[in-house]
């Protein structure tokens, strides 16, 4: 398939830029996996729409404040402002384990031609980071002088939350005081991501104990968001597309409860599409017969129509509305049509639908956005 048979057109005043004003009160779309109906509900319908005994995964993945602001070393402009010329703008996308012992990361640069192998870069007075290899596309690895707690009281202190592009900030304040609530999830806990889960933005505590007193199990996983989440799509053939890696664990306690759910003939739902391509990297991994174990480890699966489209875990989806020509519409696509393998584009089709649906009834898109169950 061609990615620009995934294009959708979608006005940009449905582009949420920001969160609803009470978490919970989102729209939720409902699709039918089986024949593509569709129904408008409210994501607080969601404990109405599973079932008792359910097994709900989500992602537990901590957003870090990843959007860092530094100066060259050298240069005496005031460090870690998004505002004056000559500054530059650092995005770190994922922590590199190091055997030395250094405390490494990749990261998206811009102005990237400024910064080059060897230079060191200031963010305060305490925090800075040498330049050690250079990639394609802004992508550099930068060494840091702390590591441990003090590094991550640094990035407590002077950085941001990595908003999306798309959702648009004064530069001089990238965040608001409600964004630094309102972009992580209630149930976040490991930090690592460089940005949120999103279909488990619209959960509160209420709506946990509402599915809990409906008998549906709820289980974690941890995927650190990284670096395929900022990159576009570069190619025309969707067999040609390539994922970044992106770390994981799955616990002692998931993996017990995957396992017991698999043997009891009980739907596993992933909240958002990392979640499910988590879960699904697993269930790959996994000699045929045998039960998943738990350990940590990193996927760069891509799931599409037509390719790894047979999906072996997951069998509901709770996911926000994505961008035109995006993997995760891919992925979307390909869940649709897992059960409809003797019509090979059904699945594209039948998302495109559902998007063109909630064009034309006003839902709000992407990750502020509303969101669809797929069941």
């Amino acid at each position: 398939m061609l990615v620009s048979d995934f294009h959708f057109d979608l006005p940009e005043e449905l582009i949420a830029q920001q969160p609803p004003a009470v978490r919970g009160s989102s729209r939720m779309l409902a699709v039918d996996r089986a024949t593509g109906a569709l129904a408008d509900r409210q994501f607080t319908d969601l404990p109405s729409l599973l079932q008792r005994g359910d097994l709900l995964v989500m992602n537990d993945s901590r957003v870090l404040p990843a959007r860092l602001f530094a100066t060259r070393a050298g240069l005496t402009t005031q460090h870690n402002s998004p505002a004056p010329s000559g500054h530059i703008e650092v995005l770190l996308v994922e922590h590199l384990s190091n055997a030395e012992g250094h405390n490494e990361w990749r990261a998206l640069v811009k102005p990237a031609k400024k910064v080059q192998p060897a230079e060191t870069l200031r963010f305060d007075e305490t925090l800075s980071a040498q330049v050690i290899a250079a990639g394609e596309f802004g992508e550099r690895t930068l060494r840091f002088n702390l590591a441990g707690t003090a590094f991550y009281e640094g990035l407590d202190r002077i950085g941001h939350l990595p908003l999306p592009p798309y959702i648009h900030r004064d530069k001089a304040a990238p965040n608001t005081s409600e964004d630094r609530e309102r972009y992580q999830t209630v149930f976040a806990r490991e930090r690592g991501s460089a940005a949120a889960p999103t279909a488990g933005l619209h959960f509160t505590p209420e709506v946990l104990e509402a599915l809990r007193a409906r008998g549906v199990e709820l289980a974690t996983i941890t995927l650190h968001v990284g670096l395929g989440t900022f990159q576009p799509v570069r190619v025309d053939r969707t067999e040609d597309i390539r994922l970044h890696a992106e770390p994981y664990t799955l616990s002692e306690a998931t993996a017990c409860a995957i396992n017991r759910a698999t043997r009891e003939g009980r739907r596993i739902v992933a909240v958002g599409t990392t979640t499910t391509r988590t879960l699904e990297h697993i269930a790959r991994i996994t000699p045929a017969g045998e039960n998943v174990a738990a350990h940590s480890g990193s996927t760069s699966l891509f799931l599409s129509p037509g390719l790894n489209d047979r999906f072996l875990l997951v069998a509901g989806l709770l996911t926000n509305f994505h961008l035109p020509q995006s993997t995760l519409l891919m992925l979307v696509s390909a869940f649709l049509g897992d059960a409809h393998s003797e019509e090979s584009d059904w699945g594209r089709q039948a998302a495109l639908r559902a998007y063109a649906h909630a064009v034309a009834e006003r839902y709000r898109f992407f990750s502020y956005g509303d969101c669809m169950l797929i069941t």
